[in-house]
């Protein structure tokens, strides 16, 4: 519900510019944000460091794209194939990732400096301590070992009646030049010994890929393992680096247009701080190619925010301004405001209007009930429910009064209110009582009927001032019909 009542979708697309994982990623991340200040400022400060450097990141991502993709047509031709495959399988996979951290470690030599954060800081520290130039030439040398180049040296000892058992692989050693002489006058008992399979023997070579299978099955499984660890690292990197390639694109988008970020100040949950100045909706921003009104919102203190005026004088849009700017926030991304400090909340919430669905069993009142109990069922204390023109599907006094209980009982359990609505019993009952912890706007309107999408302080009116749309748009049908 959130997504869709947020228009999610047009900021999730154009963050990630075609990508399938980027836009995965960001959905995932922005739906299932942090409620930590310091989680979200730790966050922030990687942002900055990407903004700053966003072909190094490209570079990155790149990088782990490509090892990723080739590992996964490594993977899928050795599926299901011998012990000895699977060994062969998993050096290509190492010797993948190996030449993939090598070249993030010569990014961060080359550009380590101009990142600041602490995360960067520990990533690329990481990198350099723990894949030294002298570890990874290590690594490539015991991977050329284990692609055995000298064929297969088995060891294997008799067990119960006089079976083969305890097969392992043991390191080749290539004797040195000796002339026949010396071979022949040596002392040392030959440790190795050989034997030729007939070429038609196909019994022979069976038994002998049996061998070699069980000599490999241990070196194989610890392949396995490291070439799985190496994945799951190079997964993580790209996942990370994909959320901040999101941010980037974005930040992109909105350069061009000319519109304001800020980076928000996150508040603990529950200390009721919001002083928010000029935020507006981005993904309206994103979708008309034109200056759009920002709002202020300085509701610290305050439980509840009842936001009522005119109709279609921007009240939809500045609920969602809020939603998409907390969502962001706790995602640890900038903010589109001139500023932007408030609380994290512990949840985002939406109850939006729906438009008639005809398959429906029940009627419209009762679905956004049924919606509202599903909600109830998730909410925690400081969890924060929008509600947008909710339960006027009944008439004016039984919707007044029903959410009136509602409010009144989330309000109750430290749940932040939002709540645009044209049902005046309800507003008005509330201003009556001038609670303490209640904020109430409204929507401007000029005295022509102008509409500034401003929303101010104000108490609220009994008129949505609808019969300003019903002249308007009865005057422009007029005046179309008189033209024709």
């Amino acid at each position: 519900m959130v997504s869709c009542d947020l228009e999610l979708d047009i900021l999730v697309a154009t963050m990630a510019g075609g990508d399938v994982f980027i836009r995965e990623v960001v959905r995932n991340v922005l739906l299932t944000g942090t409620c930590d200040p310091g989680t979200i400022c730790y966050r922030q400060d990687i942002l900055r460091d990407c903004m700053n450097n966003p072909d190094s990141i490209q570079e990155m991502y790149d990088t782990a794209s490509a090892s990723i993709e080739e590992y996964l047509k490594i993977v899928g031709r050795y599926t299901g194939q011998s012990a000895d495959a699977v060994r062969i399988n998993s050096v290509k996979a190492i010797e993948l990732f190996i030449e993939m951290l090598a070249t993030l470690r010569g990014i961060g030599k080359r550009h380590g400096e101009a990142f600041v954060s602490e995360g960067f800081r520990t990533f690329f520290s990481m990198l350099d301590r723990e894949f030294s130039d002298e570890y990874l030439l290590s690594m490539r040398e015991m991977i050329e070992e284990l692609k055995l180049p000298e064929g297969h040296l088995i060891r294997a000892v008799l067990g119960k009646g006089n079976q083969g058992t305890g097969y392992a692989i043991q390191r080749s050693r290539k004797p040195g030049k000796q002339s026949w002489i010396s071979r022949f006058i040596s002392r040392e008992d030959p440790d190795q010994y050989h034997f030729t399979i007939a070429e038609r023997d196909v019994a022979g070579f069976r038994a002998l890929g049996e061998l070699k299978g069980e000599s490999v099955r241990d070196i194989a499984a610890l392949l396995v393992r490291v070439s799985d660890h190496l994945v799951q690292m190079c997964t993580s990197l790209k996942t990370e680096l994909a959320f901040y390639l999101g941010c980037i694109q974005l930040h992109s988008h909105l350069s061009h247009r000319g519109t304001t970020i800020c980076f928000p100040v996150p508040e603990e949950p529950g200390s009721r701080k919001c002083s928010v100045r000029g935020v507006y909706d981005i993904c309206l921003a994103l979708r008309i190619d034109q200056p759009i009104v920002s709002n202020d919102l300085f509701a610290t203190g305050k439980d509840l925010t009842i936001i009522t005026g005119a109709n279609r004088g921007g009240k939809t849009t500045f609920l969602r301004s809020i939603g998409l700017a907390q969502m962001m926030m706790q995602a640890g991304m900038f903010v589109p405001a001139e500023s932007f400090h408030a609380e994290v909340c512990t949840g985002i919430f939406t109850h939006f209007r729906r438009e008639e669905d005809h398959s429906m069993q029940s009627g419209k009142f009762d679905e956004e009930l049924r919606r509202m109990s599903q909600i109830v069922d998730s909410l925690k204390p400081d969890s924060m429910v929008l509600f947008n023109e909710s339960f006027a599907a009944t008439n004016e006094r039984e919707g007044s009064e029903v959410s009136h209980q509602i409010v009144s009982a989330l309000i109750e359990k430290q749940i932040r209110v939002l709540f645009v609505t044209h049902l005046h019993e309800f507003s008005r009952s509330l201003y009556d009582q001038s609670p303490d912890n209640a904020l109430f706007l409204r929507a401007e309107r000029m005295q022509d009927g102008e509409r500034t999408f401003r929303i101010e302080e104000g108490k609220p009116l009994q008129t949505s001032f609808g019969p300003d749309l019903y002249t308007r748009i009865f005057s422009e049908t007029h005046a179309d019909t008189d033209a024709g």
